[in-house]
């Protein structure tokens, strides 16, 4: 079946953080946008940062995924690994504070990828992984 764009509607605390977040940091080019939300091409894929003031932290909850702490809830997207190399290269040069820095998870197994885990501004936990060939990895079982 051939890949269809996703919308993820998320909510953040400051949609000027969200912007410097997801336009500045990430590169994500703006679309849409009102005084409560805003819309940003991820990778590809829509997500829509809504504004909650009263978005409080919530507790974390984590499950470990090759010997790490992988955050439960979590979004994503899968690049091509020179994208995925250039981005965790960016975020190491701008001194991004990782969940679970840049790494190559299942190393020599069926699925083996490229991974790293940050938070936004508003505390959702993002990864962003990358196989050498993803359409015959992504998901490949052992």
């Amino acid at each position: 079946m051939p890949l269809a764009p996703f919308h993820l509607a998320i909510p953040v605390s400051n949609l000027a953080r969200a912007r410097r977040f997801y336009g500045l940091l990430l590169g994500c080019e703006e679309g849409r946008s009102s005084n409560s939300w805003v819309d940003f091409d991820f990778f590809g894929h829509q997500l829509v940062c809504h504004l909650d003031e009263n978005l409080a932290s919530r507790a974390r909850i984590a499950n470990l995924v090759d010997g790490k702490q992988v955050p439960v809830p979590h979004f994503g997207v899968v690049l091509e690994m020179k994208v995925w190399q250039h981005l965790a290269q960016r975020l190491q040069e701008r001194k991004v504070s990782f969940l679970i820095e840049p790494y190559v998870r299942f190393e020599g197994l069926p699925g083996e990828q490229a991974t790293l885990f940050i938070l936004d501004p508003s505390g959702n936990a993002l990864e962003f992984k990358a196989f050498q060939n993803i359409q015959e990895q992504l998901f490949k079982k052992p």
